[in-house]
């Protein structure tokens, strides 16, 4: 596990969490943490279940197994809306933004648990100052919206409820590399300057590892790997099936054979 001192530190706790989709285990077994000021990042293929443990975080997923601790509290298979107001926002793949609502109605859906109007309003401008384009199309209706402005929606749309903790779903999905880097950009920045803690869910593990500080590799439903940011990214591993460094050629079966090892 992430070396942590103190409880105080942990922001989020997943022990021993199990989710599945009727039949079907997504994830087994899941634990991982998050520092309160971190971003942590979870790595892994399409289908390996990635999606499936912010779901369950968030309250979409009941798990069938384990628990989860936001701030010391248990919110394990807690209703979404209650696990908002206690802080938490999840920015699910795909956007989701209100299609037939205007920009600036759909921020205002961001804080609609919030009763100060006046701070309301105030950052509003800040989401603004990190995401220009949307202040240019506040009155616009969001389907309007290229990919990628509606991705700086979804993700502005969290921050307006002043979130201690976003849960972000592949940010990058669909959109070009250009604008993939410009949001990872602001991701960092929201941390940096909000202190907002984040656990970024990413198929582009060369940004994800770029932009976080702690991060979990999970196959097949396990964590099967988990470090520093920066020591995965030096690891033979990682950079083989997940930053596209192997040598050409085809893998080799010591490769697969040490990858079938991560368990």
């Amino acid at each position: 596990m992430n070396t942590l001192t103190t409880q105080d530190d942990v922001m989020l706790r997943l022990l021993n969490v199990e989710s599945a989709y009727g039949p079907i285990k997504a994830i087994r077994g899941v634990s991982l943490e998050v520092r309160v000021g971190q971003i942590a990042t979870v790595l892994g293929s399409n289908g390996a279940g990635k999606s499936t443990i912010l779901k369950t975080i968030s309250g979409i997923i009941d798990p069938n197994k384990g628990s989860i601790e936001f701030k010391g509290e248990n919110i394990t298979a807690m209703d979404p809306a209650h696990v908002v107001q206690r802080g938490l926002m999840h920015v699910p793949e795909g956007r989701e933004v209100f299609p037939l609502l205007s920009v600036r109605n759909n921020l205002l859906m961001g804080a609609y648990t919030r009763k100060d109007r006046d701070a309301v309003e105030h950052d509003m401008e800040a989401v603004f100052r990190y995401f220009p384009i949307l202040s240019e199309r506040a009155h616009q209706d969001a389907g309007l919206l290229s990919g990628g402005q509606q991705q700086m929606l979804a993700i502005s749309r969290a921050l307006m409820a002043n979130p201690e903790l976003i849960l972000l779903d592949e940010p990058s999905l669909g959109l070009s590399p250009k604008l993939t880097k410009e949001i990872f950009e602001i991701v960092v920045r929201i941390n940096r300057e909000r202190g907002t803690t984040i656990l970024l869910v990413e198929q582009n593990a060369n940004m994800a590892l770029n932009a976080a500080d702690y991060g979990y590799v999970l196959e097949n439903g396990r964590i099967v790997m988990e470090d520093t940011c920066a020591r995965l990214r030096e690891k033979d591993d990682i950079k083989e099936f997940y930053l596209g460094m192997k040598e050409q050629g085809v893998r080799s079966e010591r490769r697969w054979k040490k990858k079938k090892n991560w368990r």
